[in-house]
C-alpha cells in the first residue's frame, strides 16, 4: 500500500464521530503495511491535543491498527513490563500520509498481569447522546468490546507474548 512501506513515517490522526479532529501523533514508523492492517512504532513523539497542547509519550510503543476490527491497540513498553492501551475506534484508513481513525471514547487499559480495566463509560454515554450514535453503532461497539476482551484473555494478535518484542526489535533496526 503506497505510504505504508516498512521504514516510512507516517501520523496518526484521532477524531471524534462529529468529525473534529481530536489527537495527532506526529511520527510513528510502519513496521508492516497492508490494506488490512498497520503496524507501527513510536518513542518520544509529539502528541497534539485538539485544544493545540501538547506532549511527548514517555516509552516506545508498538501500534496495531486493523480495517475489520472497531479497536486499535497501543502497546507501551515500560520497565516493568508491557501496558496496553486499547482504543474503541472505528477501522483505520489510510489517507494523506496518515492512518485516521474515529474514536468512540471507550477504552481498555490491560496490564503486564493481563488483567484490565474498561475505562471511560461516562464519556461514552455523554458523547453517545451530544452526537447521536445510531444503535447500530452502540451494538458494534459493544461488540467490538467483547471481542477485544476474548483476544485479551485469549492472549490473542498484539496480546500474543511475542507480538509486542518482536515488533519492537525490528523497530529498533530503523533507529
Amino acid at each position: 500500500m503506497d505510504g505504508l512501506e516498512p521504514g516510512k513515517t507516517i501520523q496518526i490522526q484521532s477524531y471524534k464521530h462529529n468529525g473534529q479532529l481530536h489527537r495527532v501523533w506526529d511520527t510513528t514508523t510502519v513496521l508492516k503495511g497492508t490494506n488490512n492492517r498497520v503496524i507501527g512504532a513510536n518513542d518520544k513523539t509529539l502528541v497534539t491535543e485538539s485544544d493545540g497542547r501538547t506532549w511527548i509519550t514517555r516509552e516506545p510503543a508498538i501500534c496495531f491498527f486493523h480495517a475489520k476490527y472497531w479497536f486499535n491497540v497501543i502497546g507501551m513498553l515500560r520497565d516493568d513490563g508491557i501496558y496496553y492501551y486499547c482504543n474503541i475506534s472505528s477501522p483505520f484508513v489510510f489517507e494523506d500520509g496518515a492512518v485516521k481513525y474515529i474514536d468512540y471514547d471507550l477504552d481498555v487499559k490491560v496490564f503486564p498481569d493481563m488483567t484490565y480495566t474498561l475505562l471511560d463509560e461516562d464519556e461514552y454515554a455523554l458523547h453517545k447522546e451530544q452526537m447521536n450514535y445510531p444503535k447500530v453503532l452502540d451494538k458494534i461497539l459493544w461488540n467490538n468490546v467483547d471481542h477485544l476482551l476474548h483476544w485479551v484473555r485469549q492472549r490473542k494478535g498484539p496480546f500474543s507474548p511475542e507480538f509486542v518484542d518482536q515488533w519492537y526489535e525490528l523497530y529498533l533496526t530503523y533507529r
